[in-house]
């Protein structure tokens, strides 16, 4: 369970002049280290409307599960500050959609904007109150207690416990490593975009959950198709798309991201649906499937099995300071790595929540997610069974080819092509690579990296650090900028 405490709870209060909104904090991390209710923002927002409608749709994914539909406890949005812009987070509780608004500088009038991160309490009363937004109504935003609370105010009143599933933070992790491989593939007007989401299904509906489907870009709009084609972008469980329909009316056009798509490919995969608003941008995120959460598609697996990973790690999150966007070249630099080692920190810092990816922009931002990071690599199963099998000696290595063997005595031998490792179990053959490293492919890559299993010999080796420890040995330092 997860215990998210609050002064009070958040509302939305008459005013004169116009309404005030204020949204509380719960504890959090900020530049000065762990704090009890944060502040981070004091102003107006220049679009008021839109802004409540959009923050309301980062409610409803936070509310909602798009597979096996049921009642389920909603994990309160989180909130970063970094500097420039607020950006707000949830994710669903079937894990297979993540949501974000990002309010910019033009969306803020009035007041500075803060850094760190932490819980927002977006409660029922609140949500009523948002949907009754006028389009005249000035809006003040406060995110954050009231000046004089912060010293006035004993201990917290209002305290919700939710579940905090392992495979909803492996999700969290995941989400952003998939969306670092999207590219914008087509942007539609705001008309065109309206036209497109409407006549989408809602769910529950019939047929509204089946096999993938494909859009592929078409003149001004999005033209759907039975199969996947280059340039198409999958559309993996359209009702999932719904709460994008409370910002239509404000939508100025309609982003669409996705991977490269090979001709006659048939697999589904991920994308994300940007809906461009006055001063903001919300972006759903989706699965490659509405069945199947981000937890299991094992694209942080490779980060997380290098020990080389876990220190360039810790030396790049000294220089992590809540910056909008992360220049990787700029971090190269200052730590004294290749942009490549970079990018894989980055990715082994998103393992734990430090960091997040913005498709809009195609860079990295930091962020801390406020829960314990040290459980995304404890309890990622095929990192630990693979960590078992190299420490238990189940690995040989013979040039290209390796031998596992299995907790159960089966032999699985993985082969090595053009720096891809297939393997000879049932797991390689249902997902054929596609959901990431299958545990024996995974031992295999850490005995080759580690070095501690010579060709022709059984491996055995030493556990490595878990995210979030120091590398044994190493001290990290900030002097003039740089690194030591």
């Amino acid at each position: 369970m997860q215990a998210v405490a609050y002064r009070r709870p958040s509302a939305l209060e008459s005013a004169a002049g116009g309404q005030r909104l204020g949204l509380e904090t719960s504890r959090g991390a900020t530049p000065v280290g762990p704090m009890d209710h944060p502040r981070f923002f004091a102003g107006f927002l220049t679009s008021p409307q839109a802004a409540s409608a959009a923050l309301l749709a980062v409610a409803d994914v936070a509310a909602a599960r798009y597979y096996q539909r049921q009642l389920s406890a909603s994990l309160d949005p989180v909130v970063t500050g970094n500097g420039d812009r607020l950006r707000f987070e949830s994710f669903s509780g079937c894990g297979g959609v993540h949501a974000r608004l990002d309010v910019l500088t033009p969306g803020l009038d009035g007041g500075e904007v803060g850094h760190g991160t932490t819980n927002v309490d977006v409660n029922n009363p609140l949500r009523e109150a948002l949907s009754r937004i006028g389009a005249g109504d000035p809006l003040h935003l406060r995110v954050g207690p009231e000046e004089l609370a912060v010293t006035t105010l004993d201990g917290p009143v209002v305290e919700k416990k939710v579940p905090l599933p392992d495979r909803w933070l492996r999700g969290f992790a995941e989400a952003q490593v998939i969306a670092a491989g999207f590219d914008l593939r087509a942007e539609l007007s705001a008309a065109e975009a309206v036209r497109f989401l409407r006549a989408l299904p809602r769910g529950g509906e019939r047929g509204s959950v089946g096999g993938p489907r494909w859009v592929v870009p078409v003149g001004r709009g999005l033209r759907p198709t039975t199969r996947a084609v280059p340039g198409a972008v999958c559309l993996p469980g359209p009702e999932r798309l719904v709460a994008l329909r409370r910002v239509l009316r404000h939508a100025t056009s309609l982003r669409v991201y996705g991977p490269a798509v090979a001709s006659a490919a048939g697999a589904p995969v991920a994308s994300a649906w940007e809906i461009v608003l006055p001063g903001m941008r919300l972006t759903l995120t989706l699965s490659p499937d509405a069945s199947r959460g981000f937890s299991g598609e094992g694209g942080v697996l490779d980060a997380l099995a290098t020990e080389e990973a876990a220190g360039d790690a810790e030396l790049i999150s000294v220089l992590l300071a809540w910056e909008p966007r992360i220049d990787v070249t700029d971090l190269a630099a200052a730590a004294g790595l290749t942009p490549e080692r970079v990018r894989a920190a980055l990715i082994h810092l998103g393992t734990s929540g430090r960091v997040g990816y913005d498709t809009a922009e195609a860079a990295y931002f930091h962020r801390e997610l406020p829960y314990d990071a040290g459980r995304v690599e404890r309890h990622n199963p095929r990192l630990r069974s693979a960590r078992t099998l190299l420490l238990a000696g189940a690995v040989t290595l013979d040039g290209s080819v390796a031998t596992v063997t299995a907790e159960d005595g089966h032999v699985h031998r993985v082969r090595e092509a053009a720096g891809a490792l297939s393997c000879s179990c049932l797991w390689w053959a249902k997902y054929r690579g596609g959901r990431g490293p299958c545990k024996h492919a995974l031992a295999v890559r850490m005995a080759r990296r580690s070095g501690s299993v010579e060709p022709g010999t059984v491996g055995q080796a030493s556990v490595e650090p878990v995210a979030g420890s120091a590398p044994a040995g190493r001290d990290v330092a900030v002097v003039d900028g740089g690194v030591r």
